[in-house]
C-alpha cells in the first residue's frame, strides 16, 4: 500500500494546466508509477480535503535527449488530470 504523501509527487503547473484549472476545474499531478485512479482520487481527498469528481491518468513516455554523439532518455512519468467540485479549491494553486 503507497503513502498518500508518496502518492502525489508533485504539481505540475504549465500554461495549459492553469487553463484547465479555470475552465473546468481540473488540476494535474506528477503521480506515483504504480498509483492507480483510486489511489489518486483517495490522496488528493486526504491531503487536500476536497471532494474530486474524476480522475485521468495518462502514462507520459519519456523523451529522448541527445549531447553529442551520446543519446540517453529521460524517465517514463505518470500524470494524473483530478477534476474537484465547483466551489471548491486548493489554496497551494491559488497564487499561480
Amino acid at each position: 500500500m503507497i503513502d498518500s504523501y508518496q502518492v502525489l509527487k508533485r504539481p505540475l503547473v504549465t500554461e495549459k494546466g492553469t487553463k484547465q484549472k479555470e475552465q473546468s476545474n481540473q488540476i494535474a499531478f506528477e503521480v506515483d508509477r504504480r498509483a492507480n485512479k483510486i489511489l489518486v482520487r483517495n490522496a488528493v481527498e486526504n491531503i487536500f480535503k476536497v471532494k474530486v469528481l474524476g480522475v485521468k491518468v495518462i502514462n507520459v513516455k519519456g523523451k529522448e535527449r541527445r549531447i553529442g554523439r551520446n543519446v540517453g532518455k529521460k524517465p517514463d512519468w505518470k500524470k494524473a488530470i483530478v477534476r474537484i467540485a465547483p466551489g471548491e479549491t486548493i489554496e497551494f494553486f491559488e497564487g499561480v
